[in-house]
């Protein structure tokens, strides 16, 4: 790494955790730039942007130079394969994700929400993680999925250990047990949902698991592989990541108490919030792709088999593309540049049922909780540097309202 860029671990810092955007300022200042041999860096927006839609880098992690070899039982996860193969997989699951059959999930997901609002209206704090972000997307993804409920707490260790290893593969960031965790979480999800799978065989049901089961297109089908590898997928990104989306902006708002108090008041500024709270503090922060033969990000030379890690969260505030991008503002007209939810072929499967969760919470918030405040020492962050977000977050307040 050339002297006068710099030094990537400082993103390990935990005095980082709390606001690591000074930090991405510098890091998107001096991008694209060589980390170390076979790893390189982007975080500007166009350069962000343009790679995830180069056909010509590859979502085949062991491609890269630097991949030290998957452990623990092989599975298809597509959002880790090329097309066609990922065209296919793709193209056989979207269906339980259109913008139709999200709309219909409405009335239930307010429902569960209501539900936890009322329950932390019986205490004199609100832990928003553990009382909300965690349990309503991990209910939402339980029914969907059809894995009863009084297994959630299977699916949320198994999320937490795979969030660990997706961390970039900077020097010395991932240790060796997070590795061996996340291994031992995947092959006890795998032998979870092949006796699920097993079971929506003999007895379907109308969820997912009975869905990817039977799913067909032109004759063909997913195979075992593909649909365990598609569950385990669904528990990991279909959740931890909106948790980190619904903590990222309740905490926004409080830190903002002028856009609280105008979402207040213009509740159907709500859809508008998610987009920016994505933009502000993407709960992705990170993704990569490894190069498929030399070329170059901007004027920089990418060789084949290395691996760029294109920081979302720098480019998601790159002051070439949005205005006074270090402000938070829920009207912002830009939002939908923001690139959380990735680009390309790799568009984010969940993102309509990931917003749909994240507008009901904030508009839950704003209308029921009066005079929320972050208690004293009530944010504390998780490790991660690819899903940010808080692993606490108190919140006290005067009321807790019901429906009206």
């Amino acid at each position: 790494m050339a002297a006068d860029n710099p030094d990537i671990t400082r993103l390990v810092d935990p005095a980082s955790r709390f606001d690591p955007y000074p930090l991405l300022a510098q890091f998107r200042a001096a991008s694209p730039y060589v980390v170390s041999d076979g790893l390189l860096m982007a975080g500007r927006h166009a350069d962000c942007s343009a790679v995830l839609r180069d056909p010509r880098m590859s979502s085949e992690r062991d491609r890269s130079r630097l991949s030290p070899g998957a452990k623990g039982p092989r599975t298809r996860n597509f959002l880790h394969l090329d097309p066609p193969d990922h065209t296919r997989l793709r193209r056989l699951v979207v269906k339980a994700f259109t913008p139709k059959v999200v709309a219909k999930l409405e009335p239930r997901i307010r429902e569960l929400a209501e539900g936890l609002f009322q329950e932390a209206a019986r205490r004199d704090r609100f832990e928003i993680v553990s009382e909300l972000a965690y349990p309503l997307p991990l209910r939402v993804i339980c029914e969907l999925l059809g894995v009863p409920f009084e297994d959630r707490d299977l699916l949320e260790g198994w999320a937490e250990k795979l969030s660990e290893a997706l961390e970039p593969p900077f020097p010395g960031l991932v240790a060796p047990r997070a590795r061996t965790d996340a291994a031992r979480a995947r092959a006890e999800a795998i032998t979870y949902f092949r006796e699920l799978i097993a079971e929506r065989r003999r007895s379907p049901r109308d969820d997912l698991v009975s869905h990817l089961v039977q799913a067909e297109e032109s004759g063909d089908r997913l195979s075992e592989s593909e649909a365990l590898a598609t569950c385990v997928l669904l528990i990991n990104a279909g959740h931890e990541t909106t948790v980190n989306l619904i903590s990222n902006g309740i905490l926004a708002l409080l830190n903002h108490p002028d856009q609280l108090e105008l979402l207040r008041k213009s509740p159907a500024l709500a859809a508008a919030a998610v987009e920016e709270v994505l933009r502000y503090d993407a709960p992705v922060q990170m993704t990569s792709r490894v190069a498929r033969g030399d070329g170059h990000i901007g004027s920089l030379p990418v060789r084949d088999g290395d691996t760029v890690v294109l920081m979302l969260g720098a480019g998601n505030r790159d002051p070439d593309v949005f205005d006074a991008p270090d402000t938070f503002d829920v009207t912002r007209p830009q939002g939908a540049q923001h690139l959380s939810f990735s680009a390309g072929p790799h568009f984010c499967l969940g993102a309509g049922l990931a917003r749909l969760e994240a507008r009901i919470a904030f508009e839950l918030f704003v209308t029921r909780v009066t005079a929320p405040s972050l208690a004293q020492d009530g944010l504390t962050y998780k490790p991660n540097l690819t899903l940010r977000g808080p692993d606490r977050l108190t919140v006290l307040f005067d009321d807790i309202q019901g429906p009206s």
